[in-house]
């Protein structure tokens, strides 16, 4: 499968970024969500650089599994486990890429 190069803004620094063939309006979705959030972090003045950048992505996961628990029912919590190691893999995939595209920006 090809990978396309999508050019996406955080925090004002523009980053590249492979995309699959048919993701790059979800990523760019994504993207505008994260620096939105990034910026509402921001500007509490708590954190910056990385920290800042694991701080939100630390609270994200953290709502999306939320969300996934509250979602279910107890005759369903077996299959929760299930799609929380999913989304622990994805999380982790998705830190690589950030540790990834921060080094390259260094």
């Amino acid at each position: 499968m090809s990978t396309h190069t999508l050019d996406i803004q955080l925090l004002g620094k523009d980053y590249k970024v492979a995309c699959p063939p048919g993701e790059q309006q979800a990523l760019q979705d994504a993207a505008t969500f994260l620096n939105a959030r990034l910026g509402e972090v921001a500007a509490k003045g708590k954190f910056s650089g990385e920290r800042l950048i694991a701080m939100v992505a630390l609270n994200l996961a953290h709502e999306l599994l939320s969300r996934s628990d509250d979602s279910q029912d107890a005759s369903t919590r077996s299959t929760s486990a299930l799609d929380s190691d999913a989304f622990a893999r994805k999380i982790e995939s998705i830190e690589t890429r950030i540790d990834a595209v921060l080094a390259a920006g260094s």
